[in-house]
């Protein structure tokens, strides 16, 4: 039961809380439950921005669950996003001599600074075709969350 005194969500709150992310046929992707609380400071990145907006103005002590449309939660697949790097570049830039396998998650070292992350979808001689696109990008997703607190 809130009253005027509960604190409520506000966009740079610090949070502890369990939540799940999970397939609609309720297939976990990532869940705190059963375990630890995560403990987060909103605006930071740890939750995708779509999450953090619908925890805001939420008071303490809520548990919801909330069905996401595909692509609402981290976008719709972008086949441009579909890329070939040359093997060189990949050598270059992850981790030297590597045994990469198909549908592994390779993170790279980005022209300019900063890191990317794609699924490798074809390994060649020459050339490895990745996906950068977020894996849960173009999926519908259920997203439940029990605050326990907010500061």
């Amino acid at each position: 039961m809130s009253n005027a005194n509960t604190p409520v969500v506000t966009p740079s709150a610090y949070l502890t809380l369990h939540y799940r992310l999970a397939t609609p046929d309720g297939v976990d992707i990532i869940t705190t439950f059963g375990g630890n609380p995560a403990t987060l400071m909103l605006g930071q990145g740890q939750l995708a921005p779509v999450l953090e907006e619908l925890l805001i103005g939420m008071p303490e002590g809520t548990q919801r669950t909330f069905d996401l449309a595909a692509g609402q939660g981290f976008g719709e697949r972008n086949p441009d996003m579909v890329r070939h790097v040359t093997r060189a570049t990949l050598d270059e830039n992850s981790t030297p001599d590597a045994d990469y396998k198909i549908g592994d998650l390779v993170d790279f070292a980005a022209p300019g600074g900063g890191r990317f992350a794609g699924v490798l979808l074809e390994l060649g001689e020459e050339a490895v075709l990745f996906d950068f696109n977020h894996p849960l990008a173009g999926k519908a997703l259920r997203f439940e969350v029990n605050l326990i607190s907010v500061l």
